[in-house]
């Protein structure tokens, strides 16, 4: 009924985890197709302990990407529904039988709240209440990409429909696909987190710019549907968003992205607000404290 696709490259020290929570659902009729792209490390050692079950199947690929190996997952899949699970993520047991309860008629997505893990596995944070949202729609979605990728359940018609993944991004892969979902079908979502999403790994500040140069991509793609206001929302909040993460870190490239917000008709007086408060810092912190060099995701 239910194939789960997992994408994988060089994960082999959370893999593990991630698998468990699988095997660990209270709702039994799935698959497990995990794609390792290329993984240089110990991956194939960390899967290899899973393939007792039959349920589980593992392909190598040679580095396609993130958006071509989560399709050649889906391809080689057969459930009537898909679930997503990166590799360094997990479920919680009641993940799978909670969702597909809420997959009515014209439902083509449903998603979960999430917890914030450490590297260590370590729960820290609770994604906050105001983040219910299932509304769904492409206005909603453009401001917001408020779905997290290892809770989504998509139907497979869906992908006939609308395509998979676009291999054109590598980064914010789903955010482009959820758009194209939104104008077709509905999104539900279980109202507590089901997810443990992980952070603390990798270059937030690298990863970020990238990022939300592919989200600018993305929006320039998707604006014909939506309003001139929804447009104006959703540029301006994604560059404050920039701006508030690199306030403390850089704070002369944050200016730069209060005043990229400027550019929209949305709230300008937060962005005029945001630079005073990002000189002001700058100039009791020192612009060459430690604080101000670095940022870790």
């Amino acid at each position: 009924m239910i194939s789960v696709v997992m994408a994988a490259k060089n994960y082999a020290k959370f893999l593990p985890m991630a698998v468990r929570s699988v095997l660990e659902q209270t709702y039994t009729n799935w698959e497990l197709v995990i794609i390792d792209d290329g993984s240089t490390d110990s991956t194939p050692k960390a899967v290899k302990l899973f393939l007792t079950d039959t349920r589980i199947k593992y392909v190598r690929s040679d580095t396609l990407g993130q958006s071509r190996a989560k399709n050649l997952g889906i391809h080689l899949s057969r459930g009537e529904f898909i679930a997503f699970l990166d590799a360094d993520d997990a479920w919680l047991p009641t993940k799978l039988e909670k969702q597909l309860a809420l997959m009515t008629d014209g439902v083509g997505v449903v998603y979960s709240l999430r917890d914030l893990m450490d590297e260590n596995s370590k729960t820290f944070s609770r994604e906050s209440e105001s983040a219910e949202t299932s509304a769904g729609g492409v206005n909603e979605l453009f401001i917001q990409n408020f779905v997290c990728f290892s809770s989504a359940m998509v139907r497979r018609v869906v992908f006939d429909h609308v395509g998979a993944f676009h291999p054109q991004y590598d980064l914010a892969i789903d955010y482009d696909l959820w758009l194209r979902v939104a104008k077709h079908y509905a999104f539900d979502l279980v109202p507590e987190p089901l997810v443990l999403y992980r952070t603390g790994h990798g270059n937030l500040s690298k990863k970020l710019a990238d990022r939300v140069a592919t989200a600018f991509s993305i929006m320039h793609q998707h604006r014909h549907a939506v309003s001139d206001e929804t447009q104006a929302e959703g540029y301006a909040d994604t560059a404050r968003t920039m701006a508030w993460v690199l306030r403390d870190a850089e704070p002369m490239n944050a200016i730069r992205w209060y005043a990229e917000a400027l550019k929209w008709p949305h709230r300008r007086l937060e962005s005029l607000k945001g630079i005073v408060a990002t000189l002001v810092k700058r100039n009791r912190r020192g612009a060459t404290s430690p604080e101000n060099l670095a940022i870790n995701r």
